[in-house]
């Protein structure tokens, strides 16, 4: 399995050879450095942890502490392996790992939408618009029978939408440019441009 983390550039398209179109997010992978192995003797589970783009401002003392082997880098991310005894600390790893045509997973924080109604974030029919209806078109309607006498746990409702952590699975790599650390994945890649994403192959 291979990993990597990235920053999301922007959207593009890329011509196939039978000239159609396919709309592609372009995404900064690498070059990142192993900072921490982790193994099941001695940690309980293997992982390797990774850290990405190097940073100038001073780190805190308990992240420079733990960076003291490396480079200080803003982001600091785990990934779980079968056998973490295939890597080593410092060991760099970039976008040469990937090939066209895999399918892999991106995890990232998907962009927020503020406070917003049922009707957007839980795409509710609504009201109806006449007959004596005259403000509800886009209210939620009952939340709740007479017994329990309570809104039951869970019921969508209004509220803060997106800013959530989210995976999407099954895209697929259609270009790889080592030289500047490229990479163009088909369709869509949660998160704002500049976020941060993790990459992995299925």
């Amino acid at each position: 399995m291979a990993f990597i983390l990235a920053k999301k550039i922007g959207v593009s398209q890329r011509f196939t050879a039978n000239g159609s179109v396919v709309p592609v997010t372009l995404v900064q992978a690498g070059p990142c450095i192993v900072t921490q192995v982790k193994t099941s003797a001695k940690d309980g589970y293997d992982a390797v942890q990774v850290g990405f783009e190097e940073v100038r401002k001073p780190l805190a003392k308990a992240k420079a502490g733990h960076l003291r082997e490396t480079k200080p880098l803003k982001h600091l991310k785990e990934f779980r392996v079968a056998n973490s005894e295939e890597f080593t600390k410092g060991k760099v790893l970039d976008v040469t790992l990937f090939k066209p045509g895999e399918k892999v997973k991106i995890t990232g924080v998907s962009k927020g939408k503020g406070f917003q109604g049922v009707v957007r974030r839980h795409h509710f029919g609504g009201g109806p618009a006449s007959h004596g209806h005259k403000d509800n078109l886009r209210m939620p309607g009952s939340i709740g029978a007479t017994f329990p006498q309570h809104v039951m746990k869970g019921l969508r409702m209004a509220g803060h939408m997106g800013s959530r952590k989210v995976s999407t699975r099954n895209l697929e790599i259609v270009e790889v440019e080592p030289n500047e650390n490229l990479m163009a994945i088909k369709g869509a890649v949660p998160g704002v441009r500049n976020s941060l994403v993790m990459i992995q192959t299925l």
